[in-house]
């Protein structure tokens, strides 16, 4: 029997179970199905973030163009640490997955203490030095004044608080990387389905809670945030999970710790890359004022919004690179990616069609004022015009970083974002204005994507050691 072949209506039994949090060897199961398995809580799980990212800005978005620019300001540095985060979560997955795959529960759960050991400090470093930057640092993107005394609070519990979503990243790629899917659903349902009440209740005062305006959308994040890195290690510490992490596991192991570091500095130094090329371009588009500035943070929610849940796909591929690579089968595990591809272009392409033929009234939804609804309109239609790039090339990116190797990535995006996007975007804005800033974008990451594509093709990948 063909390994991909399933019988009729195995589709939706392995949905249900996808979502049952079951048990399986994926480097055994016929691909298809694994693929389901695995995706369909990383996916849900990728929509309930892209939920709370839409619903964030929508409520702000209620306060003025200020307090969009406060949020979109903010969150182009919270990115610098999302990078890390991420960097170092896809050393936990590439890492963990390997263990899983060549059947070693015991050292992937090793693996897993020394990660979430290392998130506590680095956040906590983090923290307490932007926290008390947080003025000088929303000066520095080139906000104006009014933005940065509407903002400093809110940035400053965000800077601050940044090791809930820290530990949120580093323990799902740790659940991710055991096959654990589902485990990282429920995180994330939990932390913004919590995040999308409370926030409208602290931003606007309802019920019982204080009115704290833009803050208080940072306290609820932190908030509902908190909650979920709660429930994570609950399941951490054996509850339900494949990676049974225990005191001892904290202990620090030089020789672990310098691989996770080997494999996290690479990847930290990918995603630095792609989110300082954000920055980059934020600052490009503060020279234009508030106005613009609002009008693309509330067009790149919208297709965050989109993109989010396209990486659950990609995680999915990440997985079950890794755990194929470790048991052996490295032709399965590139299939496994192919397919993952497929399936990504197929559904972003549809998504970015309508966002290009409907980004009038989704922009109206998230702003009164028709001039930042005017640009947000434009940005909307220009960015989604590569979406079907973007699908692919975050399915290669997911599959070089599952095998561990986390450098050609990070090459690539140095290349295309920092080399190519960055001096296209100024140069392009002084012609053109804010809308040549934007262009850049699609630009930038087709060539990404088709870079991407031609390594790994190459499949040099598939001989990466962890």
């Amino acid at each position: 029997m063909n390994e991909e072949a399933q019988p009729p209506g195995s589709f939706w039994r392995s949905v249900l179970q996808s979502l049952r949090g079951q048990e399986h060897d994926y480097t055994a199961l016929p691909l298809n199905r694994a693929i389901i398995l695995l995706s369909v809580p990383m996916v849900l799980e990728m929509v309930m973030e892209s939920l709370f990212v839409v619903a964030d800005v929508f409520w702000v978005s209620r306060l003025g163009r200020e307090a969009v620019a406060v949020v979109g300001l903010t969150e182009s540095v919270m990115t610098l640490i999302y990078a890390v985060a991420i960097g170092t979560s896809i050393a936990a997955t590439a890492i963990v997955s390997r263990r899983i795959g060549e059947k070693e529960p015991e050292l992937a759960a090793q693996a897993a203490g020394q990660v979430v050991l290392l998130g506590v400090l680095v956040s906590a470093a983090i923290g307490v030095a932007l926290g008390i930057l947080a003025p000088d640092i929303l000066r520095w993107m080139g906000a104006e004044e009014t933005v940065v005394v509407q903002g400093t609070d809110f940035a400053r519990l965000m800077f601050g608080g940044n090791a809930t979503v820290f530990l949120i990243f580093l323990i799902n790629a740790i659940f991710r990387g055991a096959g654990d899917a589902v485990i990282a659903m429920r995180t994330l349902w939990l932390a913004n389905t919590l995040n999308i009440i409370l926030g409208p209740c602290f931003v606007f005062g309802w019920w019982i809670f204080p009115e704290l305006g833009v803050t208080g959308a940072a306290v609820a994040t932190n908030i509902g945030r908190g909650i979920g890195v709660l429930y994570q290690l609950w399941h951490l510490a054996g509850h339900h999970s494949r990676v049974k992490v225990r005191w001892r596991h904290f202990r620090p192991e030089r020789e672990v710790i310098g691989a996770v570091l080997n494999k996290s500095g690479s990847g930290v130094a990918q995603f630095l890359i792609s989110t300082t090329s954000w920055v980059g371009l934020f600052k490009i588009l503060a020279l234009f004022g508030s106005t613009a500035l609002a009008g693309y943070t509330i067009a790149i929610r919208i297709v965050t919004f989109a993109l989010m849940p396209a990486w659950g796909l990609a995680n999915a591929g990440a997985t079950l690179v890794g755990q194929n690579l470790g048991a052996g089968r490295p032709e399965r595990a590139e299939a496994a990616v192919w397919i993952a591809v497929k399936l990504n272009v197929l559904v972003l392409s549809v998504v970015g069609l309508g966002f290009v033929l409907f980004s009038g009234p989704l922009i109206r939804l998230f702003t009164p004022e028709p001039e930042v609804g005017d640009f947000g309109v434009l940005s909307l239609w220009i960015v989604s015009l590569a979406f079907p790039f973007y699908a692919a090339g975050m399915c290669f990116e997911g599959a070089f970083n599952g095998a561990g190797d986390t450098w050609t990535p990070a090459r690539l995006n140095f290349l295309c974002l920092w080399l190519c996007q960055i001096p296209m975007a100024w140069f392009l804005s002084k012609s053109f204005g804010p809308v040549g800033a934007v262009t850049s974008v699609p630009a930038a990451f087709s060539l990404l994507t088709l870079l991407s594509w031609a390594l790994f093709r190459r499949g040099r990948w598939k001989l990466q050691k962890v």
